[in-house]
């Protein structure tokens, strides 16, 4: 899943991705000199990354990192690219899941569970439900990091109160809002279709809504045809209903979630909805004028299915962001990266930077940090979704393999086009991941 927009390095929305990577001016990881690490661009999270590594640096002359950043796609290939060839930077930024069991099982990434077990103190400093998505057959590849960030369905109260409806407390409340505000000329949701897994994160919820976690879990084992059972088909079916009702901005397969032009559609009240992560509610309060501090957005969670079997509190997203260290960087290198890891992450002004954000840190403790923020009705929003979560399901497109999360976004994209059914979709994701 993509976390924030890409404005930097010459990475324009159009730039064909081979011109886009060669702006980028990586150096590789290289076996002499400090640290590489490479991260997402767009604020406000890109600044609150290179804080990090700018006080790391200040307060470590002889052990230097440098640090590139690239926007969301881009880095996608860039980096499945270089740890293939044995040119991963020293730090591996990501969302741990499938994409991280991958790296494992190549012998790519550093063992951490040695580096844990000295230093439980840190461990025990985060959220315990961050490490799922780190730990690949009972061992930790990964150091938990940022912020916790479930899916939210946002809305603008301004357009709702135009139109004269409430927020929908069932999907069937969502189906009869879309002709409300197609009458009066506004979208009732945006979404930035042309990058992919902003469509995927309706699926994600519409799977467990309908037919519980148990459905995606079924997946995630290699059941066969697992994408067949009959609330799999539901969920697909009702997302092509959605869009044949026109329940999303037209030419949203050309809008990308890289430019926040999604996001801008709601703010300016142009879309009513817009299902999206957390991260998103940053960008709203820095790009939106007063739109948040007015009041103007509203959020809540995605609400039940008629008949469906899924538990409301249930939620998805990414659990925390994940930092990996490359088995082919030098001994210095790797000692540098531990060393960020112990006094570079996650340290107390980080920590204030991603609250005043609109973000809930995985540090554990924050919660007078919390209260105290302008953001504080919507941090604790999001940390009792985090919290009270009896499942968070990480983003399918991170805890599914590379292989078959390509294929799910590339069929989510045909889905969402009407240019293939529920049962061709089900039994071509069937081929990628039924074991």
């Amino acid at each position: 899943m993509a976390l924030s927009r890409r404005t930097l390095l010459g990475l324009a929305a159009g730039v064909p991705v081979s011109a886009a990577l060669a702006a980028c001016g990586s150096s590789g990881p290289g076996k002499s000199g400090g640290a590489t690490y490479w991260y997402l661009n767009g604020q406000p999270q890109e600044g609150v990354r290179a804080s990090a590594v700018a006080a790391f640096n200040k307060a470590h002359p002889k052990e230097q990192i440098k640090d590139t950043t690239y926007q969301n796609d881009a880095y996608k290939t860039k980096i499945k690219t270089a740890i293939g060839a044995g040119r991963a930077p020293t730090i591996i930024w990501g969302w741990g899941g499938g994409t991280l069991r991958t790296y494992v099982e190549a012998g790519q990434v550093e063992d951490l569970t040695p580096w844990f077990e000295e230093h439980s103190e840190i461990k025990k400093g985060l959220f315990p439900s961050s490490f799922g998505a780190a730990t690949v057959d009972g061992k930790i590849y990964a150091m938990p990091c940022e912020a916790v960030q479930p899916i939210i369905l946002y809305y603008n109260r301004k357009v709702f109160d135009q139109v004269g409806v409430k927020p929908p407390e069932s999907w069937d409340d969502i189906m009869a809002l879309v002709p409300r505000f197609n009458a009066k000329g506004i979208a009732p949701f945006a979404l930035g279709g042309q990058s992919r897994w902003t469509n995927m994160m309706w699926l994600e919820f519409l799977f467990d809504r309908i037919g519980g976690s148990q459905v995606f879990q079924a997946i995630i084992d290699g059941e066969k045809n697992a994408w067949n059972q009959p609330a799999a088909i539901s969920a697909l079916t009702k997302v092509q209903e959605l869009v044949r009702a026109q329940g999303f901005v037209k030419g949203f397969s050309s809008i990308t979630a890289d430019s926040n032009a999604d996001q801008a559609l709601l703010y300016t009240g142009r879309a009513a909805m817009m299902l999206h992560g957390a991260w998103s509610y940053g960008i709203q309060q820095a790009d939106g004028g007063d739109f948040v501090s007015s009041g103007g957005l509203g959020y809540m969670t995605f609400p039940p299915v008629e008949g469906g079997k899924g538990d409301p509190s249930d939620t998805v997203g990414n659990p925390a962001q994940y930092l990996s260290i490359s088995s082919k960087a030098s001994a210095e290198q790797k000692k540098t990266a531990r060393d960020f890891f112990a006094t570079g992450v996650l340290q107390e002004a980080e920590v204030k930077k991603w609250i005043d954000n609109g973000s809930v840190p995985i540090r554990l403790g924050t919660e007078k940090l919390l209260a105290a923020s302008k953001s504080a009705d919507f941090l604790k929003f999001t940390y009792d979704i985090a919290s009270k979560a009896k499942v968070f399901a990480q983003s399918w497109d991170q805890a599914l393999s590379p292989t078959a999360a390509e294929t799910l976004l590339d069929n989510i994209v045909k889905l969402f086009q009407l240019s293939i059914s529920p049962k061709q979709f089900a039994d071509n994701l069937n081929a990628v991941t039924a074991k």
